[in-house]
């Protein structure tokens, strides 16, 4: 069977011929596939007109039509998904939105599937099923690629044997060495002629180290048929020559996982075999899972929120006794106190029946993305940064499009308003507030600010809005890199 494999930009405007020519389906594959891909979310439907077409984005309120139609001029269709697809042999490969003016876009597209790595990772969960009910499916994808990535990681399943041997290598046996060696004693004290020695080597032979490196060599050679081991950056493998058949009935195998598992308590050894043992129990090949197989996610808004956080070093959880203050932490406040607890609650006033009054402490409060503090030429600079995934139109001539809402506005100017005593009090006049959104260019933009009168009279700033180069984001993510904000810009 040959894999369809296309690339598709999320939140693009698609039509359904435009998709049932890309991916070359009938009348009726066509809707069978939209259907599937409707049940999981990935996709959307909105009314064709000519103001959708120039949309980048869903806006808030906007009609989402529920079903699938059958007129294919009348409506259009909208990924939204940032990663990998597989749905038979069609391959859907999702690059995200600010991606807006490169015809082939694998480089980019390998760079955000490390990135998306990443921050999946930091969760540890391998998503065996996608949905739930009735719309579940085994994804495959996902348990080949952590079965690959885990292998890179930590090699091959090893169960070690001991082996003991004549003055060999490794620690010497003393218990055999006095009992079984030639001894001569001279000035009444014994030497031995021989030593007998123990060490663990690999074995070799071991079933299940066998049978990971078939399945790693089977992993690796869908990937390669489906023309995706080069967009996740991955080499061929050939560790086996066995195909999984050598070993028995998938039932023996299965069996054979089981007791392995009963005994092993290495929490490595442990999540291996299980994810082995779910790529033995379902569908192994990706053209005969009908079901669908993703890896990435519908929420890329998430994963940019994390990049900006890690890599311009959010100190919201840091103690104030932490913090590089001016004159260290001021009257009034509590060097354990963490950035964020600064930030005041809710308080809700009720009468008991006696006609005295209670309050209660709400749970929550505002909760900015990204607050950092640091010294640049002698001024300590206090930083709000609020990490918004949108492609935003903000030029001379054209409609305002793609920005931030009202709401989105008035809370970043309520966190500047909730440091206000704490920033007077450590005497840090520098502030700086802003939206940061990704492009695709290879410099910060400079794209405007947005103000509020009722805020400014307060003495607060104008928002400031920076687009951000994504791969430069992206590459510092990757390498645990944390820079200043000053310093980006």
């Amino acid at each position: 069977m040959i894999f369809i494999s296309r690339y598709i930009r999320e939140q693009k405007r698609y039509t359904k011929k435009e998709l049932k020519t890309m991916f070359c389906f009938s009348d009726v594959e066509i809707d069978t596939f939209l259907k599937s891909l409707k049940s999981y979310n990935i996709i959307k439907t909105v009314q064709n007109t000519p103001q959708q077409l120039y949309l980048s984005a869903l806006m808030n309120g906007e009609s989402i039509i529920s079903d699938v139609e059958d007129d294919a001029d009348k409506f259009l269709y909208i990924f939204s998904y940032v990663g990998v697809i597989t749905i038979g042999n069609r391959i859907i490969k999702c690059y995200p939105k600010y991606l807006t003016s490169i015809d082939d876009p694998i480089n980019k597209m390998k760079l955000v599937l490390k990135v998306l790595g990443r921050y999946s990772a930091k969760e540890q969960i391998i998503n065996l099923y996608n949905g739930a009910g009735e719309s579940s499916s085994f994804n495959l994808l996902a348990i080949i690629l952590f079965l690959l990535n885990d292998y890179y990681e930590n090699g091959v399943y090893a169960n070690d044997i001991e082996v003991i041997g004549l003055n060999g290598e490794g620690d010497i046996v003393w218990n055999k060495t006095i009992s079984d060696g030639f001894t001569i004693i001279k000035n009444n004290r014994p030497y031995y002629m021989d030593m007998y020695t123990h060490k663990l080597e690999d074995n070799e032979l071991d079933f299940f180290q066998r049978l990971h490196q078939c399945v790693l060599t089977e992993c690796s050679k869908q990937l390669e048929k489906a023309d995706l081991l080069h967009l996740f950056d991955l080499e061929a493998l050939s560790l086996s020559e066995e195909h999984l058949s050598d070993f028995g009935e998938d039932i023996y195998i299965l069996y054979q996982l089981q007791s392995e598992l009963n005994i092993q308590f290495s929490t490595r050894k442990q999540i291996l075999l299980k994810t082995i043992y779910a790529y033995i129990n379902n569908c192994r090949t990706l053209e005969n899972n009908y079901g669908i197989s993703m890896y990435g996610t519908p929420n890329f808004n998430l994963v940019w929120e994390d990049v900006c956080s890690e890599v311009l070093g959010n100190k919201l959880h840091t103690r104030l006794g932490n913090l590089p203050l001016p004159f260290g932490v001021a009257k009034n406040y509590i060097p354990s106190m963490n950035l964020i607890d600064i930030i005041c609650k809710p308080v809700w006033f009720g009468s008991k029946e006696d006609g005295s009054s209670f309050k209660k402490v709400a749970a929550e409060t505002l909760i900015p993305d990204i607050i950092d503090i640091y010294k640049l030429n002698e001024e300590y600079q206090f930083v709000i940064l609020d990490a918004k995934y949108y492609c935003m139109q903000l030029d001379y001539g054209r409609p305002l499009q793609g920005n931030p809402g009202v709401g989105d506005v008035t809370k970043q100017y309520l966190y500047q308003l909730a440091y206000k005593k704490f920033l007077a009090a450590h005497q840090i006049i520098q502030v700086k507030n802003c939206f940061l959104m990704p492009t695709e260019k290879e410099s910060v933009i400079d794209l405007g600010l947005v103000s509020m009168e009722m805020f400014m009279e307060q003495g607060l700033r104008d928002i400031q809005i920076y687009l951000l180069p994504a791969d430069t984001m992206f590459n510092y993510y990757l390498e645990h890199k944390v820079i200043e904000f000053d310093k980006l810009i």
